[in-house]
């Protein structure tokens, strides 16, 4: 008796039960308008029906693949994958049957594959590696048209040229840090999220939006006291020519590679098809670029958001090469011809 009690409490414990199958069946109806919802990432499936609540990005675009496989714009979206997963364990609830395949059985399967494919490679290349020293002249090219705008205006004064010139450098001034906050926004400056995300704030609120409510400091008795050395800054009215020409910058640009060509329900298609359903680029030059802060690779730029700017060229041939296989028109105009579009 006493040696059957000793093997028993010297028996290695049990092995942990094995993971829960699922079908797309199953999976499918948790979709985002149901009570319960699950998505899948790498054949795993997870339970977000609380968590999507608290999703960092939002509660609608995680709900959004809910019932699918969002294996692509998780890959796409989240630059620390293995932080990510930490957060995701609880959630998880099972996997993919054996037979089941890795998506949706309606999706294109080797355009999928091929994509995901084109993704290694990009990974492999170092695309999705920003170059510091591109995004520090950007950030320092923007500080020096800033310091020429007031520059010009104390030394030649608030008549008529140099006011038109003034409000025209401050207008780019303010579109070019617009880009540059959409780097920092897209986590394509720093590897850290942390980092991208502080440097985010100091962009869009320094250089950008600075005259904030409430106040911080109540600087208003200073201004009146100073007020007789205020006049060459052209107050307010500076401010309203710049803004004038920053929000017609801002929203030709976006608005000539956001057309979507064909407007419906969400159909559950692939990564691919999606992305180049609602965007187009404009053709590349230098001027192209720069004006547009790279936005004219609009493609490049829904299908690896997270990718530095400076690399959109280099991944364009392969992305054309891939919609060339698939048959997928791969839209690029130029400038004037998209802005006539939006007309």
């Amino acid at each position: 008796m006493a040696e059957t009690v000793l093997l028993t409490s010297g028996a290695s414990p049990a092995p942990p039960a094995p993971p829960r199958s699922f079908t797309w069946d199953e999976i499918k109806p948790r979709s985002g308008r149901a009570p319960e919802r699950w998505l899948v990432i790498d054949r795993k499936v997870y339970d977000i029906t609380q968590f999507h609540k608290r999703h960092p990005g939002g509660s609608r675009v995680i709900s959004h693949y809910a019932g699918q496989d969002a294996t692509d714009p998780f890959t796409a979206f989240h630059i620390d994958k293995t932080l990510v997963r930490k957060y995701m364990k609880p959630l998880l609830v099972g996997e993919l049957a054996a037979d089941q395949p890795s998506f949706e059985p309606w999706k294109k399967k080797q355009l999928t594959e091929d994509f995901r494919e084109l993704r290694g490679t990009v990974e492999k290349m170092g695309l999705l590696e920003p170059n510091h020293i591109f995004f520090f002249l950007y950030l320092a090219h923007i500080l020096a048209l800033d310091v020429a705008a007031w520059l010009n205006l104390w030394y030649f004064g608030c008549s008529l040229v140099p006011f038109l010139l003034s409000g025209v450098l401050l207008g780019t001034v303010q579109a070019q840090a617009g880009w540059l906050q959409h780097d920092f926004g897209h986590l394509s400056v720093f590897g850290s999220s942390r980092w991208n995300h502080w440097v985010h704030k100091f962009v869009i609120g320094h250089l950008k939006v600075s005259n904030l409510e409430p106040q911080q400091i109540n600087l208003e008795p200073l201004g009146r006291r100073l007020g007789s050395l205020r006049g060459w800054q052209c107050d307010p009215h500076i401010f309203v020519f710049c803004r004038i020409i920053e929000s017609h910058w801002f929203v030709w640009v976006t608005q000539m590679n956001h057309i979507p060509m064909n407007i419906d329900y969400d159909q559950n298609v692939d990564w691919v098809s999606t992305q180049l359903q609602a965007t187009c680029n404009v053709d590349q030059s230098l001027f192209n670029d720069w004006f547009s802060g790279h936005l004219n690779f609009q493609i490049e730029h829904h299908l690896f958001p997270t990718m530095p700017r400076h690399n959109y060229w280099k991944v364009a041939p392969l992305v054309k090469s891939l919609c060339a296989k698939h048959g997928i028109e791969y839209q690029s105009k130029p400038l004037l011809t998209a802005f006539a579009d939006i007309v």
